[in-house]
């Protein structure tokens, strides 16, 4: 009789533990699950190697700015007029340089040299394999599209992209979009002798979570000062 109410008392006491277990777990999982579908995607995008992100993993928002607006009349300076390279302070990874500006899509973001984590998690970045403005190079800038670069959506060839870094402000006009598949290394040239613009961001828009294709935005240049390339610091 007494051995009966032992093995009650150890079937109470393990059946208690399993009721306060069990639910512990599950809200676990439940919690883990939301984190990861919530968590902005770290999307990708092909070029021999060139990943979306170009930094190791950051979930900090601290950065350093170093951008210092500049009067509207540089933006009417054409490819004739050079600005030596000694007279610029060329961005580090990960510092924010200037602003990115779409008004007929509603964006005004951040600009950073650098699309690792922190870039885009204040803004957008331009990728560290392709060039700044003023440079007569490619341009390519990402962004996410559940947040920054939600916008582009609504771009249409036409529109004005305005860049404003500390050197100078720059306008682009959108000739074309297009999805592509991220790993299609056609969407972009790096080695274009030529500026030019570029925007990408997953797509579909408002999708969580990786995708295999991408938006893109094309925009040729119309404005701004040129960097004289082979002039020598200092």
């Amino acid at each position: 009789m007494s051995d009966m109410k032992n093995t009650r008392h150890r079937h109470k006491k393990i059946g208690g533990k399993g009721f306060l277990i069990l639910p512990s777990i599950f809200f676990v999982v439940i919690y883990l699950l939301g984190y990861l579908v919530l968590m902005p995607s770290s999307s990708l995008i092909s070029a021999a190697g060139l990943m979306f992100s170009d930094s190791a993993r950051d979930y900090s928002t601290e950065y350093n700015n170093i951008f210092v607006p500049v009067s509207e009349n540089k933006n009417e300076t054409d490819s004739s007029n050079k600005l030596l390279i000694s007279e610029i302070q060329y961005p580090k990874t990960g510092e924010q340089f200037g602003e990115l500006i779409i008004e007929d899509c509603s964006i005004d973001n951040n600009l950073f040299f650098g699309d690792g984590n922190v870039a885009l998690r204040n803004g957008v970045g331009i990728y560290n394999g392709s060039f700044i403005p003023g440079y007569g190079k490619t341009i390519l800038v990402a962004g996410h599209n559940n947040t920054y670069f939600n916008g582009l959506k609504n771009a249409k060839a036409g529109q004005t992209v305005t860049i404003k870094t500390s050197y100078g402000n720059y306008t682009y006009e959108i000739t074309d979009t297009a999805v592509k598949k991220a790993t299609d290394t056609s969407a972009y040239d790096l080695s274009a002798n030529e500026e030019n613009l570029i925007m990408y961001t997953c797509y579909p828009f408002d999708e969580l979570g990786l995708t295999d294709q991408r938006f893109f935005v094309y925009a040729k240049y119309v404005s701004g000062p040129q960097i004289d390339k082979t002039s020598k610091e200092g």
